[in-house]
């Protein structure tokens, strides 16, 4: 059995939400219930949402570049 690109990008999104929370991983992936697809492989029915706050934004920029 293995993870779907839908299952790791919710993992990556619990992590990411738990570096900018600084809190622990385990509740959050604890929470996650997953179901398996007609592939076989494990998904995620209730993945993680992470938001930013507008105002977290400010002073911030992006480059984005086509290397």
């Amino acid at each position: 059995m293995k993870l779907s690109n839908q299952a790791v990008g919710a993992v990556m999104m619990a992590l990411q939400r738990s570096l900018m929370e600084q809190s622990d991983i385990v509740p959050i992936l604890l929470d996650m219930d997953f179901v398996m697809d007609e592939e076989g492989a494990l998904c995620v029915s209730n993945p993680p949402v992470v938001s930013l706050d507008e105002t977290e934004l400010k002073g911030t920029s992006t480059v984005l570049t086509d290397d």
